[in-house]
């Protein structure tokens, strides 16, 4: 049993921490299998995102994440689905061109400033040179 006053607080909040992390690992292995179960674009969209949200939280890796998240896209198109995402991009309509509005007078262009020549340097003092003799 700690002792220190920041001993016990930190014995507490690991058990706080340690159920928010065993709900986020529940949540993922849900979506797993309801995507092997039926892999679908919108089951597939739910398990990728459990898997980043698992990431950002710091509760896997990135990398770890991005793997397994492979994983799912083989199994889906393995299955023939399709991503979300290719088939809200093809089921969009076409945006009609909006006509733009004449723009303002432009601001005249400013001068350019003169080329600064590098200053001069100054010749440095010889020291004079001392003869030694024997």
């Amino acid at each position: 049993m700690p002792i220190i006053k920041s001993a016990k607080k930190a014995a507490r909040k690991a058990v706080k921490n340690t159920e928010h992390n065993k709900e986020i690992k529940k949540s993922i292995k849900t979506a797993l299998k309801d995507f092997k179960a039926k892999p679908t674009a919108a089951n597939l969209s739910k398990a990728q995102s459990e898997y980043d949200k698992a990431a950002k939280k710091g509760l896997i890796k990135k990398n770890t994440a991005s793997r397994r998240k492979a994983a799912l896209v083989k199994i889906a198109k393995a299955a023939g689905v399709k991503p979300a995402k290719a088939a809200a991009k093809k089921a969009a309509p076409a945006k009609k061109p909006v006509a733009k509005k004449p723009a303002a007078k432009a601001a005249p262009a400013k001068k350019a400033a003169a080329a600064k020549k590098p200053a001069a340097k100054k010749p440095t003092a010889k020291k004079p040179t001392v003869k030694t003799t024997k």
